[in-house]
């Protein structure tokens, strides 16, 4: 076998559930990255997002690449609208082996200065999602035998990132030990949990968020001083976080189970 077929994850006729696989602008987002790699390897995709639009876009360029893909409309923080997108996945392919995690909101402000609103809505979108997602395709891989969660989380939920994202990092703390929970809890039963922490990507959320430009002062500071802040000199992209979920839904990921994997260039060795 030559060496470079080892390196080809086949997810072949796995069928993979993407909550945020649209994209909040144009360009990749690291939901819609992960999505379309998913189908390159061979998944079937359901596409969910809060705006229709944006999950329709994804699941055509994975069928317009002749894959096969579903676009629902979802809010994940909703139960009744992740039981019913459960549903419709199993009703368009019959089963959920890849339960992908990629909603995430970015409020500003610090423990006095933010508004109560603005902490329970992130903790309701960014961790609240996790749960109600788990929750109703757990018991569905565990009747399968076999099933991989990857949760979007951040390095800001393991250091202090420099901005003004008390409920952010908070938040996205409390992912990375439910992912854990998950793992531990589920290993016996032949479903992986792992959390994938994004360090400085160019996505379009962070191109257009007014609490980025703010802090930095304008748009075009703010992507050079977040390219001088990584290790690398440069961010990394959305595909960079879609490769390696794709590697941890891959069976050479098999006995990779509860870890919070960095995808950073290195910024989560930093001291500060």
């Amino acid at each position: 076998m030559a060496i470079e077929d080892t390196m080809m994850f086949d997810l072949t006729d796995q069928v993979a559930l993407v909550f945020g696989a649209g994209s909040s602008g144009p360009g990749w987002g690291n939901g819609k990255a992960a999505a379309v790699a998913y189908a390159r390897a061979g998944a079937k995709v359901a596409c969910v997002d809060l705006n229709s639009t944006a999950a329709e876009e994804t699941a055509h360029i994975i069928e317009s690449e002749g894959s096969r893909a579903i676009a629902l409309q979802g809010n994940a923080a909703i139960e009744e609208d992740v039981a019913r997108v459960v549903t419709e996945t199993l009703q368009a392919f019959g089963k959920i082996e890849i339960l992908h995690n990629n909603i995430g909101i970015t409020p500003f402000g610090g423990p006095v200065t933010m508004d109560l609103a603005d902490w329970d809505r992130a903790m309701d979108v960014n961790v609240k999602s996790v749960l109600l997602s788990t929750r109703h395709v757990l018991p569905l891989m565990e009747a399968h035998g076999y099933g991989v969660v990857t949760n979007i989380s951040s390095v800001a939920g393991i250091r202090i990132s420099g901005y003004d994202m008390a409920a952010y990092s908070t938040s996205k703390a409390a992912v990375n030990q439910l992912t854990r929970a998950i793992a531990l809890q589920y290993a016996p039963k032949g479903i992986r949990a792992n959390a994938i922490l994004p360090g400085l990507i160019d996505t379009p959320l962070v191109r257009h968020a007014e609490g980025f430009k703010g802090h930095h002062g304008d748009a075009d500071k703010q992507m050079a001083e977040r390219d001088a802040m990584s290790p690398t000199g440069k961010m990394g992209d959305a595909w960079d976080v879609a490769h390696a979920a794709v590697f941890l839904a891959s069976r050479e990921a098999k006995y990779i189970n509860g870890v919070l994997l960095p995808v950073d260039g290195g910024l989560s060795c930093r001291a500060r």
